[in-house]
């Protein structure tokens, strides 16, 4: 079939030749497009659009044939939930919880801890009804039926949130794993030894317990000092060790004291020189090394990964490292390796490698995922494929057999190796009954709810297989024959009915309507035809409406589309006829046309016609010449000509006449204008012997008439006050004029309004009043001293001598005269002199003024700070300024005018300053810096290159700052050294608002040498808040 836009215009072919009167029934059906002959099965790829008689494509693909059952449903086999046989049971990852997956998954293969803790009373589980769901309470309940549930659970994996929220842990923050191990061994610890049975009171320490004294040798008099101490997991060193045997010599090294570290020795009465080593005397059954992977740098102030390569045995004989025990066993064998993947300490993932104390086997533990290892060896594989940082890549060295090499290992768990003829031979746990009827009882759950989903997806089978039933009988009824009696069916709906996913709705037809209720001719590209029989059926089973049938194709649409698109056709000639006979002068009568539009018309017929169309779909639609009318005063010919929306809508006044603007419109011939009527029939018609407005006449010679008046009053009030227009010859406080003992204040702002009206009294409204209650407190106080006007606060007001405040008190509403007046009163000691104003300052107001200032630049939020990079100490050599295009034009404005060139905005004094033009919708101005040279400078920052700026908040912190800068400047915090007018920014836990940092100040960066290592880097991205590690958890006992 042929493309969508080329059965569009096949659809309109006949409108050449046929005017819209002459429309009979087969154009019609053409419009329609009602007799295009139907697509067959594989004839398309896809569904034609433009064919309402194309039914292939639309979805019926998926029904017709065998369909496979799984397609009826999505529901997952709830037996890939089940646990797999002879496989141990994952532990579902809470968010960040996946270190304590590991460890739950290392205990729990600890056969001798395991049965222990089955030994445990609990009353509660013993007398728990199945009726209602078990909750354990304490610690130890929730381990004892989390690990039943791993034991004996039918599930393929457990929710750890129970034990998890007892202990109060964040999910979604991960935390350091070594601690969680030591905490949680301890509180275990606290636990057990409350119990009543004595062999479950010390099972921690008979588990994990060793010990070791510091041995302390003075070197003068050789007295030796041992301090004896247990440890439950030896925290060994790996930075600058290739092997486990390395790490453990480290730990038990000889140690010097001496200088600041040497030791007080009890025989010699005083400090000496000493050396101090660990020796270990007994070690566990069970031998837990940690890696120190994670430490903390100094220099950062954070903690960061070692992804240091550490070589490991899978049988470790202690016996060298013990101090004098021969006959203790001690050889271990490796029963498990947790691993960090990720290269920052403060993310990544935890796994955990776990041998299976019966079998032997080795299994992978990743949360849900559960692997085994194949030949019973340990495989780390892709856990040391770690992404690697350009300047940390690092070749994994060579193992010899029986040994193993990580660089992402920091927890290594050796067992003690039994002899084959000892009678401790392993033996399976049995998890005791009274928990076992737990573990049936959420098994039962578990077979209960695999029930449910698997009738949920039989009864998705049975409705699907009803609805094949239902779409293999309808599709073969719905394509209408030739003669047939048909309807028309929204094509979306059509194939949302094919799409078993959604569920089936009524058919909706009324978004299809023309303006007239009938069929929209625009709309077959989204409509099919469908016999009635079919018709029927779907509106019998979903119902809907209106059915749309023969009766429903409008003759009315059909005859303006062909309009239209004659008129389209005939454009181009006309446009070439139009623009030759506008050349022509006009003779007889004529009419106006606005020019605008006659520069535009053949778009403006365009958009018209396009109007016209969407006119047949919507009855809401916009008709040429009735929108709104504007001034003819406000219309003028800087208007663009795409804003022209209708035509000779510019020459129809507010009043609805002609405008009176004859520049903006054109005489033309009456051709030329039945010509532009055929395309804009409700455009507005004035002939040549139409009078313009009245009304815009009479306003605008009133608006002359203002105009001379106020040039009238402004060239008066500028005589009036010649020297305060010009800035000449004006007072100041800091040298107080001799001749007169009181100055007259108003506020700088009516002055500067003032000046404006006098600059362009035609543009700017005439200043009626003196608003001088801006310098008054609520009170009627004056707000500022005579001391805060001269240092500074002046920058708000203006001074005025008595003769110019006689003179604007005549001309001008004051609402309270504000004066400054000096007294000189001469005693024994010389002249004094006094000044005071009238009214009088109001004490109160003015402290708390002061007060909300000062606080105000001490609490701000979304405050702007700048950061400038210096170099060794200096700031760069003749640094350049970035300026926005609004920045730049202002600088060009601070610059003076060339001789003979008035500034319409200031008023050069005598001394060569100026003074700024105050912001219109601001009561009181901006800061100015004015200097010799007649320049003024702005107070509004500005950039310079190697700066930046920052919005802060006075509560936020230096480190955060700190933070930011290193968004912002790539330089970590460690290697920023920050200053604020010469003081150091040392103390990375004050906040700014102490440490003096104000809005829009200047802080120089300078940046140290950064430091080669990218993981710590990272490190200090990854750190936002200070580390609180489990407090507040139920491992600190909270």
């Amino acid at each position: 079939m042929a493309p969508r836009v080329q059965l569009e215009k096949a659809a309109w072919s006949w409108v050449d030749t046929v005017k819209p009167e002459e429309i009979r029934q087969e154009h019609i059906e053409l419009a329609y497009r009602i007799n295009l002959p139907a697509c067959k099965r594989g004839a398309c790829r896809r569904n034609c659009k433009g064919n309402p008689n194309c039914l292939v494509g639309i979805g019926e693909q998926a029904w017709l044939g065998q369909i496979d059952e799984n397609t009826f449903h999505n529901i997952d086999d709830p037996n890939s939930e089940r646990r797999d046989k002879n496989t141990f049971v994952g532990l579902t990852n809470l968010g960040a919880t996946c270190y304590v997956n590991t460890f739950l998954q290392v205990w729990f293969h600890n056969l001798e801890l395991r049965r222990s803790l089955y030994l445990c009373h609990n009353s509660r589980a013993q007398e728990h009804s199945t009726e209602s769901d078990y909750e354990p309470q304490s610690i130890c309940e929730h381990l004892q039926y989390l690990f039943a549930l791993m034991q004996n659970s039918n599930r393929k994996y457990i929710d750890p949130s129970g034990l998890v929220k007892a202990l109060g842990l964040d999910t979604g923050q991960q935390q350091d794993a070594q601690e969680f191990s030591k905490l949680f061994l301890s509180l275990l610890e606290d636990t057990l030894s409350k119990q009543k049975n004595p062999n479950l009171q010390n099972v921690i320490q008979q588990q994990f317990c060793g010990q070791f004294s510091y041995v302390t040798v003075c070197g003068q008099c050789g007295r030796s000092s041992a301090r004896p101490s247990r440890f439950y997991e030896l925290e060994l060193n790996i930075q600058g060790h290739k092997n486990l045997t390395e790490c453990i010599t480290e730990f038990l090294k000889e140690e010097n004291l001496d200088g600041d570290n040497r030791y007080y020795c009890e025989s010699c009465k005083s400090k000496q020189n000493a050396t101090r080593r660990i020796r270990l005397h007994s070690l566990p059954p069970t031998l837990n090394l940690q890696l120190m992977r994670f430490v903390f740098d100094r220099q950062t102030g954070h903690k960061k990964k070692l992804n240091t390569f550490i070589s490991f045995p899978e049988q470790l004989d202690m016996g060298p490292f013990l101090d004098g025990r021969q006959d203790q066993k001690c050889v271990y064998e490796l029963s498990a390796v947790l691993i960090h993947r990720g290269i920052s300490a403060y993310s990544g993932h935890y796994i955990a490698h776990v041998k299976d104390a019966l079998t032997g086997d080795w299994y992978k533990f990743n949360d849900e995922e559960i692997e085994k290892m194949e030949g019973k060896k340990l495989q780390l594989g892709i856990e040391e494929d770690i992404a690697e940082t350009v300047k940390s890549q690092s070749r994994k060295p060579k193992c010899s057999k029986g040994y193993h090499c990580s660089r992402n290992a920091y927890m290594l768990v050796y067992k003690i190796q039994e002899d084959e003829n000892s009678s401790n031979s392993i033996t399976k746990v049995e998890v005791p009954a009274f928990l076992q009827r737990l573990v049936d009882q959420d098994n039962r759950k578990f077979e209960e709810w695999c029930t449910e989903m698997a009738d949920m997806r039989k009864q998705s089978v049975d409705k699907g297989k009803a609805k094949h039933e239902e779409v293999k009988e309808l599709y073969k009824l719905l394509p209408a024959e030739d003669g047939e009696q048909y309807e028309f069916i929204p094509s979306d709906w059509l194939k949302k009915w094919l799409d078993d996913s959604t569920a089936t709705k009524e058919i909706e037809n009324s978004l299809f309507l023309c303006s007239h209720g009938k069929l929209h001719p625009d709309k077959m590209g989204e409509v099919k035809r469908v016999s009635l029989r079919a018709a029927d059926l779907l509106y019998e089973r979903y119902g809907g409406g209106p059915r749309l049938d023969g009766s429903s194709l409008c003759i009315e649409c059909v005859g303006q589309r062909c309009r239209v698109l004659r008129l389209k056709n005939q454009l181009n000639e006309d446009f070439k006829e139009v623009s030759n006979l506008i050349k022509r002068s006009v003779s007889g009568e004529g009419f106006w046309v606005s020019k605008a539009s006659l520069r535009s018309w053949r778009q403006l017929a365009l958009d018209q016609l396009e109007e016209d169309e969407i006119e047949t779909q919507h009855n809401n639609s916009k008709t040429n010449g009735q929108g709104p009318h504007t001034n003819c005063k406000e219309f003028d010919s800087n208007l663009p000509e795409d804003d022209m929306k209708t035509f000779n809508e510019d020459l129809v006044c507010s009043h609805g006449a002609l405008c009176i603007l004859e520049t903006e419109r054109k005489l033309v011939s009456t051709e030329v204008w039945s010509k532009l009527r055929n395309y804009f029939p409700k455009a507005p018609e004035f002939n040549q012997n139409q009078d313009p407005c009245q009304q815009c006449l009479t306003l605008e010679q009133e608006e002359k008439d203002n105009e001379a008046v106020s040039k009238m009053m402004a060239l008066d009030q500028k005589n009036q006050l010649l020297n305060l227009f010009h800035e000449k010859n004006r007072p100041t406080l800091t040298k107080w004029p001799q001749g007169t003992d009181v100055l007259y204040i108003v506020p700088l702002f009516f002055v500067e309004e003032w000046k404006k009206f006098i600059r362009r009294p035609t543009k700017s409204s005439p200043v009626s009043n003196v608003g001088n209650t801006l310098l008054l407190c609520p009170h009627g106080g004056f707000m500022f001293t005579y001391d805060s006007l001269v240092t500074g606060e002046a920058q708000h007001v203006a001074l005025l001598w008595p003769n110019e405040w006689e003179v604007i008190s005549r001309l001008f509403i004051v609402d309270q005269p504000i004066s400054i007046h000096c007294l000189t009163q001469t005693t024994p000691n010389g002249c004094t002199t006094q000044y005071t104003t009238q009214p009088d300052l109001c004490w109160e107001c003015r402290e708390s003024f002061l007060f909300q200032q000062q606080r105000d630049l001490r609490e701000y939020t979304q405050a702007t700070i700048y950061i400038r990079k210096v170099i060794d100490d200096k700031r760069d050599p003749a640094p350049e300024v970035i300026a926005s295009s609004s920045e730049a034009e202002e600088e060009r404005e601070e610059h003076p005018k060339v001789d003979g060139e008035k500034d319409p905005d200031f008023s050069q004094s005598q001394d060569g300053a100026k003074r700024l033009k105050l912001c219109d919708n601001s009561a009181l101005p901006v800061t100015t810096v004015t200097k010799a040279g007649g320049i003024r400078r702005s107070t509004r920052h500005r950039k310079l290159r190697g700066e930046k700026a920052l919005i802060v908040s006075a509560n936020q912190t230096l480190k955060e700052l700190k933070i930011q800068i290193m968004h912002a400047f790539s330089v970590a915090p460690f290697d920023q050294n920050l200053s604020i007018e010469g003081k150091s920014l040392t103390d990375d836990s004050a906040t700014l608002g102490n440490l003096g940092v104000i809005p829009e100040s200047i802080i120089c960066l300078k940046a140290d040498e950064p430091i080669a290592d990218y993981a710590a880097m990272d490190d200090a991205y990854q750190v936002r808040v200070p580390e609180e590690g489990f407090k507040g958890t139920g491992l600190l006992g909270h």
